[in-house]
């Protein structure tokens, strides 16, 4: 893959995508790029706020864009490289998304000191269910089932 000066790149121009944008208005300071062979297949950033989508994170962002330009679901033989460690949503995307690896430059912790503090969530899921602040109850589990009875069945499904 790259060698530490593209690396070093390509983290800077995750950097200046989450400054800039920043700058522009778009939402938080977090930018992200996606590579492949030595190239950057995808540019993403944190437009929550501009797009009132709270799943717009840079890392998603990124990871949507890159999966448009190869028509993959995944990104095996990818690098994702992100200004700030990635919060608990991004990184479930991430590890579905498959890429080899990812770099980071700001931890969580600086994020929790700017007001982004993701912490609870990660509390959150230690916890049991009836323990949550976010109310969550199981129903219909019988109905639900048939659905995944019916993806076992169906032939051409296509695993992930």
């Amino acid at each position: 893959m790259a060698d530490s000066t593209s690396k070093e790149n390509f983290m800077r121009e995750a950097i200046r995508l989450s400054i800039d944008k920043m700058k522009e208005g778009k939402g938080g300071p977090f930018g992200a790029v996606i590579v492949k062979d030595g190239e950057i297949i995808a540019r993403g950033f944190n437009n929550v706020t501009s797009s009132n989508d709270p799943t717009a994170h840079a890392e998603v962002d990124a990871i949507r864009k890159a999966c448009q330009a190869l028509g993959t679901f995944q990104l095996a033989g990818c690098e994702l490289y992100t200004s700030c460690e990635p919060c608990p949503m991004c990184l479930g995307a991430i590890y579905w998304a498959r890429p080899d690896k990812v770099y980071f430059g700001n931890t969580k912790a600086d994020a929790a000191a700017i007001g982004f503090d993701d912490a609870f969530i990660y509390e959150e899921l230690e916890l049991p269910l009836h323990s949550r602040s976010l109310h969550m109850e199981q129903l219909l589990r019988d109905e639900a089932l048939e659905g995944f009875k019916e993806w076992e069945k169906h032939e051409s499904r296509t695993d992930y």
